[in-house]
């Protein structure tokens, strides 16, 4: 990939940029010629585009396991990640809760449980505040 760049560009510069001028008023005339800076600038522009669009891919699958939650009939109440792709899922159907285990490819029912876990057996800390009280919450017990 290098190689061609620089290559592209040694034949680039290599090149004479040819500007015709107007003779007898007839001619015509060349007044912006395609250079090796507008090639340069081309090639920047599209290297800033693609590291954006890698560092977008790699927020986001660091940021993958990010979950919104959602009031509904389905809610993943929890999950532990027991293998590079492989997590168990607590998950709420109505008034039953299913533990899953979810592998790439497979989706398993694992226990089918009779009684109800209870949700968080440890009140949060946060309940009740907004957002931006939690961050400066969390921005103050961070600070030294």
């Amino acid at each position: 990939m290098i190689r061609v760049v620089f290559a592209s560009l040694a034949c680039l510069a290599a090149s004479p940029v040819i500007a015709l001028n107007k003779v007898d008023g007839n001619g015509p005339m060349l007044t912006n010629p395609v250079g090796i800076g507008n090639f340069v600038q081309m090639l920047l522009g599209l290297l800033v585009v693609l590291g954006i669009i890698f560092a977008m891919a790699w927020l986001i699958r660091r940021m993958g396991h990010v979950q919104v939650r959602m009031q509904g009939v389905l809610k993943v109440l929890g999950g532990i990640s027991i293998g590079q792709r492989e997590r168990i899922v607590l998950v709420q159907v109505g008034e039953q809760q299913l533990l899953i285990g979810v592998a790439p490819g497979q989706i398993r029912t694992l226990h089918v449980l009779s009684t109800p876990v209870a949700g968080d057996a440890t009140p949060n800390q946060f309940s009740g505040q907004s957002f931006a009280e939690r961050l400066q919450a969390m921005m103050k017990g961070k600070q030294l």
